[in-house]
């Protein structure tokens, strides 16, 4: 367990700390500098992680405490900053106490001259809570995609989202656009110009270095709205397909894309899966580092499962090709295994599924034999085939196991939507019904209205998209910027889901009662 203990003035002066408060110690302008703020992340009862990035080797100290005057901090071993990991750490903070603010801060000494000492970086979070306390989180996903970048108004969803002071936020994916060059100005739908004024050499290019996708989070962690969301909010981050590039797949061919000097679509996603799990606040496991479905605990109202819908699926398949064997995988065998397990053995009264793409939204992409599936949905609308086989399998499993008080929450399709799937209008029908909302982009081209595929009996019940035809030309400031709120009253275990836009204007709710006394 972490020593607690008061930091009297002989421990001040031996701490990193002490040169923040004397700052004659050390060259103000040679300190090292945290140079894309910090930021938390999958926070239960007990712990959660903490990041941050300096601007050199340096070794970073870390200390938490439950009051914003760090009395009785807990200090952490130091650990060091070093070009292999792009100069960016992690720290997992244990044996925190439940419901409780978490205030920490981190703080850099050079190592090639100790004495030069950064000012702190500091940041906030609250534990899961341990008893029926009410939560509030927010989802969304897709952050700087389609060409709109930082502008004079920056990425302002993030201030609105935090606005409502969450306990956490998911982000569904499409953290970053590995795959969107950006350039200095665009035309938007009323004649007039986007500027991005703040501009990257690793944003002017499809990322293909490992650098170049370090790059691309280091381009978000520009903003100032991004850096304040961070400081106070953790993230629970998931990825789709543009950490990599669009649509790609292990069968995605790169050999006709003149943009890209190297087209091993492998050596690609690795490299960002590392700098994925490098610039983010995501839990680490040590037996399997590159794993990013898992699931959180918060708390007896609420656990999350977050799944990968990209790192395990086969190539993406033609239509005539989806009774295929490699055309049934998307989440892979093993993971959907670890989610049945893990759905059955929560106590949680919700289950919220995390997922990067829509289940019943039809997606097909451009491949070189013509259009290639990329979603589950494969608009047919009959029995399951290729990989709505695997959702079947899934929602068999909770219908047969009487799980119960399920829902998913997912983005990737660039507009807002409430859709309930029940088995009375549905081709399968060996199911329990459930919800699904979808909201983003937090800041990204928006696009119209998807068709929805009826295998498992989806309605809309409330959508906001723009109108077909502009493809990607919707700019942020078009008014389809979206994110989700949900609320679980601590006292019914009522679960309300609003679905607000950019502007903080409240366009749809719903409250959902539990399935079960609690």
């Amino acid at each position: 367990m972490p020593r607690r203990f008061p930091l009297s003035r002989r421990r001040f002066l031996a701490s990193g700390a002490a040169a923040l408060a004397l700052p004659g110690f050390s060259r103000a302008p040679d300190r090292p500098v945290f140079t894309h703020g910090v930021q938390s992340g999958d926070v239960g009862a007990a712990s959660g992680m903490v990041w941050g990035r300096v601007d050199r080797p340096a070794r970073v100290m870390v200390e938490y405490a439950t009051t914003e005057s760090f009395r009785d901090a807990v200090r952490l071993p130091p650990v060091d900053a070093l070009a292999g990991s792009d100069f960016a750490v992690k720290r997992r903070l244990e044996g925190l106490p439940a419901g409780q603010d978490i205030f920490y801060r981190l703080v850099a000494a050079d190592l090639a001259e100790p004495a030069l000492i950064s000012e702190p970086a500091t940041g906030r979070f609250r534990t899961a809570p341990a008893d029926r306390r009410a939560v509030r989180f927010a989802w969304s996903g897709d952050t700087g995609g389609q060409g709109w970048g930082i502008d004079d108004e920056g990425m302002r969803s993030y201030a609105a989202v935090a606005g409502h002071a969450p306990d956490f936020f998911i982000h569904c994916g499409d953290t970053v656009y590995a795959d969107g060059p950006m350039a200095e100005e665009a035309s938007l739908l009323d004649g007039g110009t986007w500027r991005n004024v703040v501009l990257t050499d690793e944003k002017r290019k499809v990322a293909e270095t490992l650098d170049e996708f370090r790059g691309q989070w280091r381009y978000n962690l520009m903003d100032r709205h991004v850096r304040a969301f961070n400081a106070a909010v953790p993230s629970f981050v998931q990825w789709d397909d543009h950490e990599v590039l669009n649509n790609w797949s292990p069968g995605t061919d790169l050999r006709d894309d003149s943009r890209y000097s190297e087209t091993s679509v492998a050596r690609l996603a690795a490299r960002a899966a590392r700098a994925f799990h490098e610039m983010t606040p995501i839990r680490t496991d040590p037996a399997d580092p590159r794993r990013i479905y898992r699931r959180i605990a918060y708390g007896p109202l609420l656990e999350v499962f977050f799944l990968d819908f990209r790192s395990y699926r086969g190539a993406n398949y033609l239509a005539s090709d989806q009774d295929l064997p490699h055309a049934r995988t998307g989440l892979g065998a093993a993971q959907l295994a670890w989610l049945k397990r893990s759905l059955s053995a929560s106590r949680a009264t919700w289950k919220v599924i995390a997922c990067d793409m829509p289940i019943g939204l039809v997606s097909w992409g451009r491949s070189p034999g013509g259009l290639a599936a990329e979603a589950f949905a494969n608009g047919e609308g009959g029995a399951p085939r290729g990989r709505e086989q695997e959702i079947a399998d899934l929602l068999r499993h909770i219908h047969a196991e009487g799980i119960a008080n399920t829902l998913w929450l997912t983005a990737d399709v660039h507009y807002t939507a409430a859709h309930h799937y029940d088995p009375s209008r549905a081709a399968f029908q060996d199911f329990t019904p459930f919800w699904e909302f979808v909201s983003g982009p937090l800041h990204a081209g928006s696009f119209a209205q998807k068709a929805l595929d009826p295998t498992f009996g989806p309605e809309v019940r409330f959508v906001k998209a723009p109108p077909p035809g502009l493809g990607a030309a919707v700019s942020p400031r078009d008014g389809y910027q979206f994110f989700g709120l949900v609320d679980i009253d601590g006292a019914t275990a009522q679960l309300t889901v609003r679905l607000m836009d950019r502007d903080d204007n409240e366009l749809w709710r719903i409250t959902l009662d539990p399935a079960v006394a609690v």
